[in-house]
């Protein structure tokens, strides 16, 4: 059943776990796994606009994983560089209201790499009717020390006065303000995994055994259908 548009989260977090381990089952290069995971992206953006998300932040990339064999890594990074690249050849993105964000170690990257997220977010800036981001070399505790450096700094030049430090102010300094709604793990790993620890507080989590590269819009519109069952209680 394809859910309401009103009953559809409006911000989905999604950790991409399992590339390797299903590259492994498989029998072929771990690194393969990653481009049977980049292609599961792609169907995941069009699910997301079909049926209505506003917002998806998608766990790409953590900081953890640029310490993968060099092999790997490099091929990795094309994986990325083709994806972005593809993305922005969509001649439909403006048509779309497409909003694309990275938030991250982005200067950790190859250059190319950092060139091509950089071409996806000018070319998308003006948009705004559906978003999405991706962590790329995210680490959320790197997140969180770098809004407080960042408001020791206001605090020094006396932009910003410690008694208005509050939520909002601390908000506005994090890479992403908004919260998802719910987010989706796939892997069978049942973990944070350092992503979003501020933003997630109140999300509503599912864990999925199937690898990312198995994942399909029969488990997505699922997890959906057990987001509308929930009663969210935001601590109450």
């Amino acid at each position: 059943m394809k859910p309401t548009t009103n009953q559809v989260p409006k911000h989905i977090g999604v950790i991409l776990d399992g590339n390797r381990r299903f590259a492994k089952r498989l029998m072929i290069k771990p690194w393969k796994g990653h481009e049977w995971g980049a292609k599961k992206v792609e169907a995941l953006m069009r699910w997301s606009e079909e049926i209505g998300v506003k917002e998806l932040t998608i766990y790409a990339l953590s900081i953890e994983n640029l310490n993968r064999p060099k092999k790997e890594f490099d091929y990795l990074m094309k994986v990325f560089l083709d994806s972005y690249r593809k993305i922005a050849k969509d001649k439909n993105l403006i048509k779309k209201g497409l909003k694309i964000n990275f938030i991250g170690s982005r200067y950790l990257l190859p250059k190319n790499v950092q060139d091509a997220m950089r071409n996806l977010e000018e070319k998308t800036k003006n948009n705004s009717k559906y978003i999405i981001n991706f962590a790329m070399a995210y680490s959320g505790q790197e997140e969180i020390i770098d809004a407080t450096k960042k408001i020791a700094e206001k605090i020094k030049s006396g932009s910003l006065s410690p008694e208005n430090i509050n939520k909002e102010s601390f908000e506005n300094n994090l890479y992403l303000k908004d919260s998802p709604d719910m987010i989706i793990r796939t892997g069978g790993e049942k973990r944070s995994s350092n992503f979003l620890p501020y933003q997630s507080v109140y999300s509503e989590w599912f864990y999925l055994e199937k690898t990312w590269p198995e994942f399909e819009k029969e488990d997505f519109l699922e997890c959906i259908e057990q987001f509308k069952r929930r009663q969210r209680r935001f601590g109450k």
